[in-house]
């Protein structure tokens, strides 16, 4: 299996930023996409009408590349304002990072180059539970200790690509710290009552799984990220989530808790997943993995 090197071009940033990656076809009509309210509108998976001004900066930037799947209306007014913060999720299920990371952490780095927060969120709580999307079948759950584990080695290759030191520092957080003294009657009193199972059946991720069954654990996963963005936009004004086009419907659930929970607005970004020659997509626990780790997968 190989995969091609995409080239390098001029950023609207501060500096210039390479990266090897697969190179992606061109995604040059990518749409705003409307959120649903927690009512369960079917316009959680439908585009909306584009934003009235062109987009600009990094995201025409992202979809000259064809790094730009999906976006919420207002993201392009975001980037173009005073410098926000961003964040993406890595599951921290494995003790490396795959090639199918390269992509949000190449969205990362130009975010952190223009300028911009990032933070890069090991999901410690959210892969105890294992998330449903693109997935057939229901993940293995692992323990605490190999989950902290594997996020020191998640964060040495997070190392090579961002900048944890500088004048702009990227940040780590592992949402198990948050999670873990949570209680189930505070989370569905303070979080679920918020979104209906409506909403949730509503999601592309959770369809798909209807026939072969899923559990309720992995049902509710959507929750437990959705409440993640909602503590970084508390914490860190995080109004930013960037993730693979499988992760439209958990991204946007983070949204519309962010909007009900804590009366802001907060957008969202997908693109394109890389995949395999069976079209499934790269993961820590599919076959035919590609890591960045060279003990794992020989440079």
């Amino acid at each position: 299996m190989s995969l091609s090197l995409a080239h390098t071009r001029e950023l609207p940033t501060r500096s210039r930023f390479s990266t090897a990656m697969s190179q992606y076809p061109a995604q040059p009509n990518a749409q705003p996409k409307a959120q649903a309210d927690a009512t369960g509108s079917e316009a959680a998976e439908s585009p909306a009408q584009p934003d009235s001004a062109t987009i600009t900066g990094l995201l025409a930037e992202w979809q000259a590349r064809g790094l730009l799947q999906d976006h919420t209306p207002g993201l392009n007014a975001l980037l173009a304002g005073e410098p926000t913060v961003a964040y993406s999720g890595f599951d921290p299920t494995a003790d490396s990072l795959h090639v199918g990371n390269l992509v949000p952490i190449t969205v990362l780095a130009h975010l952190q180059r223009a300028g911009h927060k990032v933070i890069a969120l090991v999901g410690g709580a959210t892969g105890m539970i294992g998330d449903p999307s693109g997935k057939s079948a229901e993940r293995n759950l692992l323990d605490e200790e190999t989950l902290r584990r594997n996020e020191a080695a998640i964060r040495s290759q997070l190392e090579r690509f961002l900048d944890f030191e500088g004048d702009n520092p990227a940040i780590l957080v592992n949402n198990y710290d948050w999670f873990q003294g949570m209680g189930y009657i505070e989370f569905i009193r303070d979080v679920g009552k918020h979104i209906t199972v409506n909403y949730m059946m509503a999601k592309e991720s959770v369809k798909k799984r209807l026939e072969s069954g899923m559990s309720f654990t992995e049902f509710t996963y959507q929750l437990a990220q959705g409440y993640a963005y909602l503590h970084l936009y508390r914490e860190h004004r995080c109004k930013l989530q960037v993730g693979g086009s499988d992760q439209w419907g958990n991204i946007t659930t983070g949204t519309e808790m962010v909007r009900k929970i804590a009366g802001g607005e907060a957008e969202a970004m997908t693109f394109p997943l890389i995949t395999k020659a069976d079209g499934s997509k790269f993961g820590k626990s599919e076959q035919g993995n590609i890591w960045l780790d060279a003990a794992r997968t020989s440079p």
